[in-house]
């Protein structure tokens, strides 16, 4: 008999690994760093393993891929704030990676309680990378009317200029303080929990590991990485009193290149440091503030107006426009950097070399696309007629999910090595993208920011052209 268990990267994965140890199913190759996503269990042959995003692990066990998982209980949380189902079954509290999921507001904003939330007569923006939560807690609270805006990651950063609220994680309140937050609501306390399949907890012997696993004690041994967010570099204002730019700056891995390029371009940007950026670093422009967000998330937020401009990639601004085609939003300068493909993948075993032999392939079920791009993987799937289908999303270790929860991968690539590492193969090329400035058509065409905005645009088309201004 074959177990599945998913287990978590990122954060939880040390935490993860001792707990194994500990209940004697030691997993060589899960680890700290570890980019293997099929780490294997030498004294447990029938235990096969599968490391994911924390947010897919939950998903996974619930429509059955996996009997069991070890997740944040925020994630699942999530998942039945809206699923209201009954497949997951939370089997017990495993002790470490604790925080709490907090409604927050700015401390410089002038609702910062329960009441003054619910007596706001305008509508209440909030933020999270948990929307099916945040909503939950709006209805909750009665609130009079609200909108919800989905985001990766870094919610924290949008109060007080861009929402209202933000439903965030963290480790302590003193931690919230730090970022200029204060916490208006504590949602839910949440650590790490072993879940399993309804289905699988009734049909399969599970209780050699939910023994070990549920009887094991370990300590939090999680290190989280500070982030500096500069909560006094976050209020800034025009000294006339002028209205103020927002432009928003990437973080991650292209964090690197993007600095190197406002070097080249002559915009010096204090707290933009590649290792340790804070999240609100500070532009030598007055009427001009910067934040730093997940690239995913900029499209929609410079569409709704929370920024007039953003670094992003092209991939995520398509993405965008296949979801919402008239939506404000444009392409202004191409930067040069951030180059990658965005291709079609499939086990090296699968006997298809082009997309139009996949959609000749005979299979017994629908053919299963997952990507963090969703829109994209499903234009790809109509264009290409491939039916019937079902888009899985993914928030990233998405060359985990061949050939066992997906048949076929939308992704980015620079070189493809990652690619042919993991046993995958590209059987077609969707398009380029490198790194592009976006802007909102509103604001450019504003008579209060316009002028500004055109010298943040002359000044980044002189950084392409290498004549930055002086």
């Amino acid at each position: 008999m074959q177990v599945k268990l998913a287990l978590p990267k990122g954060q939880l994965q040390e935490s993860t690994a001792a707990l194994l140890k500990r209940a004697g199913f030691a997993i060589g190759d899960y680890r700290e760093g570890s980019r293997s996503y099929r780490p294997r269990c030498e004294v447990f042959p029938g235990l096969f393993t599968k490391v994911f995003h924390e947010k897919d692990i939950a998903i996974q066990v619930a429509i059955g891929n996996y009997d069991l998982g070890i997740c944040r209980l925020d994630w699942v949380e999530e998942l039945l704030a809206k699923y209201h189902s009954d497949a997951v079954v939370k089997v017990g509290d495993l002790g470490y990676g604790k925080r709490s999921l907090y409604a927050v507001a700015a401390s410089s904003s002038e609702a910062k309680s329960l009441e003054a939330i619910r007596s706001r007569s305008e509508s209440l923006r909030i933020v999270s990378e948990y929307p099916n939560l945040a909503e939950s807690f709006a209805l909750k609270q009665r609130l009079r009317r609200f909108q919800i805006f989905p985001a990766w990651g870094a919610a924290g950063v949008y109060p007080p200029e861009n929402a209202e609220l933000a439903i965030v994680a963290e480790t302590s309140s003193n931690r919230l303080q730090e970022q200029g937050l204060v916490p208006v609501a504590t949602i839910l306390e949440s650590s790490a929990c072993l879940v399993a399949n309804r289905n699988s907890l009734e049909g399969k012997d599970l209780s050699q590991l939910l023994a070990a696993l549920c009887s094991t004690d370990v300590g939090d041994i999680d290190v989280e990485e500070a982030v500096d967010v500069g909560a006094e570099a976050g209020m800034q204002r025009s000294v006339t009193g002028e209205p103020v730019v927002s432009l928003a700056l990437p973080d991650g891995h292209q964090q690197p290149h993007t600095v190197d390029f406002l070097n080249r371009a002559g915009l010096k940007i204090d707290g933009y440091n590649v290792g340790r950026p804070t999240a609100r670093p500070r532009i030598g422009l007055d009427g001009v503030m910067v934040k730093v967000v997940r690239p995913q998330d900029m499209p929609l937020h410079v569409a709704n107006g929370s920024f007039d401009l953003a670094i992003t990639g092209r991939d995520w601004l398509r993405d965008h426009h296949f979801r919402f085609p008239s939506s404000p939003v444009e392409e202004l300068l191409q930067l040069g950097f951030g180059k990658v493909r965005i291709v079609a993948v499939v086990m090296q075993d699968m006997p298809v070399s082009s997309t139009d032999d996949l959609r000749k392939l005979k299979r017994d079920s629908a053919l299963r696309v997952a990507s963090e791009y969703v829109n994209i993987a499903d234009k790809y799937a109509h264009d290409n007629h491939l039916t019937p289908c079902k888009i899985i999303p993914t928030w990233g270790a998405s060359e985990a999910f061949l050939p066992e929860d997906a048949d076929v991968l939308i992704e980015n690539t620079q070189t493809g090595s990652t690619i042919a590492k993991h046993n995958l193969k590209i059987i077609d090329t969707l398009f380029e993208s490198s790194a592009c400035l976006i802007g909102n058509t509103e604001a450019i065409g504003s008579l209060d920011k316009g002028e500004k905005i055109s010298h943040l645009v002359e000044a980044m088309r002189r950084g392409v052209e290498g004549h930055p201004l002086s």
